[in-house]
């Protein structure tokens, strides 16, 4: 009998369909790659997206929801989350005239910006640390440590009087617990979303442009009618409801990393676009939030009534909202860098202009368009490195990222408050643009280095 089996033919391989998808057909493949190109799609992202149909096809779990309710209720928690902290700090520039007219009148104003400047910085610092939590599997402990954090420092900052108790509570204090707060959030959003991380992303966003018209608002008018320390507190309760929401909200979907690997991966750095990229980050900190830290000052300086200078805080961060949303569906259909490029170009612009503007119409135009272009960059700043490496390791990526952003965060305000100390707001417009215009060329090598053509999804 074995001898009659040898003899008969033997059947042509049937894969079953499984099989196919697995293992794909070699021609097709060339195929598609081809027709791709043809059509100016990016390859390696077609690749990258074939790759995790295949990975769900073997296993269920692996694929990303891309949506759902409990997707998105993550995401509205995050949104919250970044309200209270990034959104919180975006407010700074209320502080700024307030404590310039009124509690800290005798210190300089570029004196004052370290109290923002160290805000700004420590609300992205700390991600080195939150990030590699974040891979070994640690959210819901850090996150509520740091909610609580956050609002006993901004109850101590009512309790303030004196300039280093200011920059103790509010700097430090309420700068170290926004960021870590703020740092899981990203992370958390890159375990859901893959195609739609822009849409997801530019949601996410949108609760730091919404805390920053929020508190500016709450604290202008309720100073006046209850005091600073009553004003402080109220808005520590808004903290105390949105971090609530958020600790119940957000959850992790992917395992911990099996080897989160150092505190620092600089192995991480051999890849060129990821380090053009950081070089980016850090050259635009150093002046892209200037207009809006010093925009009610300046509007006063040239005679605009006080009582609406306040309001253009509110007006810059509420043309970012728009921003911040619109970027995420354009980035999902051509890119994220494609898309930061030409609205950072246009922040730059922005800025240039703004010291030589005098009237409230000027003002509210300028600050909204300013808002529109710098919420576009700021809801895309992680989208890019999203893509640089495995998801696993994201946090560490994004955290890298961002301790070394933060360093164009702290010395960004102070540089430009001494330089108008020295000379005025025209020399400041110049050197927070110029500094925006060098991060456009850095983004410009960045995509190049990514796509290595014209044209293409980026």
């Amino acid at each position: 009998m074995s001898g009659l089996e040898e003899s008969l033919p033997r059947p042509l391989s049937v894969h079953s369909d499984d099989e196919k998808t697995v293992r794909g057909e070699p021609v097709d493949d060339a195929l598609r790659r081809k027709k791709d190109e043809e059509d100016g799609v990016n390859s390696e992202e077609q690749v990258e997206t074939h790759e995790e149909a295949v990975a769900s096809s073997v296993d269920p779990n692996s694929g990303f929801p891309e949506g759902g309710s409990k997707a998105w209720l993550i995401v509205f928690g995050a949104a919250l989350g970044n309200a209270s902290t990034f959104g919180y700090v975006n407010a700074w520039g209320i502080f700024q005239t307030y404590y310039q007219q009124t509690l800290l009148s005798h210190t300089s104003p570029s004196t004052i910006a370290w109290i923002g400047s160290i805000q700004y910085a420590l609300t992205f610092m700390p991600g080195l640390f939150v990030g590699q939590l974040f891979d070994r599997g640690y959210l819901k402990g850090p996150l509520f440590a740091s909610s609580i954090g956050l609002v006993v420092s901004t109850l101590l900052v009512a309790q303030c009087t004196t300039y280093w108790q200011f920059l103790l509570c509010q700097g430090f204090a309420v700068g170290l617990f926004s960021g870590l707060t703020f740092g899981p959030l990203v992370a958390v959003v890159a375990h859901w979303f893959r195609r739609r991380k822009g849409l997801a992303l530019g949601c996410l966003a949108f609760g730091s442009s919404t805390g920053g018209v929020i508190f500016p608002i709450v604290v202008h008018n309720l100073i006046d009618s209850v005091g600073f320390k009553w004003t402080m507190r109220v808005v520590a309760l808004i903290l105390l409801c949105f971090l609530t929401v958020t600790f119940f909200t957000v959850e992790r979907r992917l395992p911990p990393k099996p080897d989160p690997g150092p505190l620092i991966n600089v192995r991480e750095f051999r890849s060129l676009t990821y380090s053009v990229y950081c070089l980016s980050g850090f050259v635009t900190f150093l002046g892209l939030y200037t207009m809006l830290t010093y925009i009610n000052v300046s509007a006063e300086f040239v005679g605009i009534d006080a009582g609406f200078a306040v309001y253009l805080v509110s007006i810059g961060n509420a043309g970012s909202a728009a921003g911040r949303v619109v970027a995420g569906l354009l980035a999902d259909r051509w890119g994220p860098l494609n898309i930061m490029i030409p609205a950072t170009l246009f922040a730059g612009i922005t800025t240039y202009i703004w010291p030589f503007i005098h009237t409230k119409a000027s003002y509210i135009v300028l600050g909204i368009i300013n808002g529109i272009f710098t919420g576009v960059y700021a809801s895309m700043l992680t989208a890019p490195l999203l893509g640089m490496g495995q998801t696993e390791t994201v946090g560490l990526r994004v955290g890298m990222f961002f301790s070394i952003l933060a360093l164009g965060a702290l010395a960004g305000p102070p540089i430009s408050g001494a330089i108008n100390d020295a000379t005025g707001y025209k020399e400041v417009g110049y050197y927070a643009g110029s500094s925006i215009l060098c991060a456009v060329i850095c983004l410009i090598v960045a995509r190049h280095l990514i796509l290595r053509r014209l044209w293409g999804k980026a």
